[in-house]
Formats: structure tokens, sequence, C-alpha cells
């Protein structure tokens, strides 16, 4: 199987979204217990349950970029250590 990204292009995928997982996972969970930092004005909404769930929605997506990103990663590590040569 040929990666369809680049090495560098794979990592830095894997970077972002480990850390838009962990952001947007402290962020949702802030929602979903009503922490006074987000639901304290009179301009936010209401029910946090419901931001919490479209949150925990968006660490799905970024975990599926993550399981991409590494199969890319492990595919360029995969490949160079069986000599191949790359073209860049």
């Amino acid at each position: 199987m040929k990666a369809l990204v680049s090495a560098f292009n794979a990592w830095t995928c894997i970077v972002i979204s480990a850390f838009g997982i962990v952001i947007l996972s402290i962020i949702g969970s802030m929602f979903a217990s009503g922490h006074h930092s987000m639901m304290g004005s009179t301009e936010d909404p209401v029910n946090g349950g419901k931001v919490a769930a479209a949150v925990f929605g968006a660490v799905v997506v970024y975990a599926v970029f993550l399981v991409f990103c590494a199969l890319q990663a492990w595919l360029h590590a995969r490949s160079s250590g069986r000599g191949e040569i790359a073209l860049r």
C-alpha cells in the first residue's frame, strides 16, 4: 500500500489532531459539567449538554484524522525500512 500524503504532513496532522482532541475534550467536559467559566453569562447557551455533544462530535472527527495520519506515518516508516527510494 502506498502513502497518500508525505511523512511531514502525516506527522504534522498527528500533532495537530492530538492537540485538538485534548483541548476539545477539556472544553466539552466543561460544557457538560456546566462549569461557570463556560455557562456563567446570560449570552451563553442554556443547555450545555447539547453544546458538549457537538464538541465531542468534533473530537470524534479529530480521532478519525489521527488514525488516518498515523496509518500514513506507519506506511512511510515501513517503506523507508525496506530501502525504497523516496522521490520528493
